[in-house]
């Protein structure tokens, strides 16, 4: 995330950066020292969409300040 949007590994270790979704539960970090998107929270596709066939977790990427 942090190469594609041409980002600073800085900017995410102070915090500048954040990952939202509308779920309660984050399932997903940028990793510090990477820049990386990765699973923050153990995803369980048959408990968040059960019987529905096509299983979509949607978040945010937010960036605090100018890019």
């Amino acid at each position: 995330v942090a190469k594609d949007l041409g980002l600073q590994l800085p900017a995410i270790r102070d915090g500048g950066i954040r990952v939202a979704s509308e779920s309660t539960t984050q399932y997903f970090a940028l990793h510090g020292k990477t820049g990386h998107l990765v699973t923050a929270e153990r995803i369980d596709r048959e408990q968040l969409c059960r019987l529905v066939e096509k299983c979509v977790l949607r978040c945010e990427l937010i960036v605090e300040g100018e890019m």
